[in-house]
């Protein structure tokens, strides 16, 4: 089941579009359990520091429930026998920074909520961006998702 919380309509049919495109990339025809949450920045800097020790605001955080590496096996994942759904983690999107960013980057707020979402997910399935050869392959598959759904530069 896929929750999310502190979003208009428009914004949980985005980001569930993007949950079904990243599902339906990695062919994950299992039921998942993920919660996103719409938070300020006080509460995404506070996490960040707290978690990543980094003490600043930033876009969007990632929690997987396991420690994960590419390439997933989501076999991995624990599975909740009472909903049935494997627990992929959770996800923070800062909606201000969301916003401030679809400015900087001269795209729409519609384009930058995708990306955000897309781009969580795949720190949830393991992908990364720490080294170079990591950023390559996971913006590629970034990107290649979005195109799939029409959501382009």
């Amino acid at each position: 089941m896929i929750r999310i919380h502190r979003a208009s309509a428009e914004e949980k049919k985005l980001v569930s579009e993007m949950f079904d495109a990243v599902f339906s990339f990695f062919k994950i025809d299992q039921p998942t359990d993920v919660d996103l949450t719409f938070v300020g920045e006080k509460v995404i800097r506070e996490l960040n520091r707290d978690y990543r020790g980094v003490d600043r605001v930033t876009d969007v955080l990632s929690f997987p429930n396991v420690d994960v590496k590419v390439p997933y096996d989501i076999k991995n994942y624990p599975y909740d026998l009472e909903n049935g759904a494997l627990q992929l983690g959770e996800l923070m999107i800062c909606r201000k920074r969301m916003k401030e960013q679809a400015l900087e980057y001269g795209h729409s707020e519609t384009r930058e909520l995708c990306f955000l979402t897309v781009h969580g997910l795949l720190h949830l399935l393991g992908f990364d961006h720490i080294k170079k050869s990591e950023e390559k392959v996971m913006f590629g598959l970034q990107e290649e998702i979005l195109n799939t759904v029409g959501i382009t530069r």
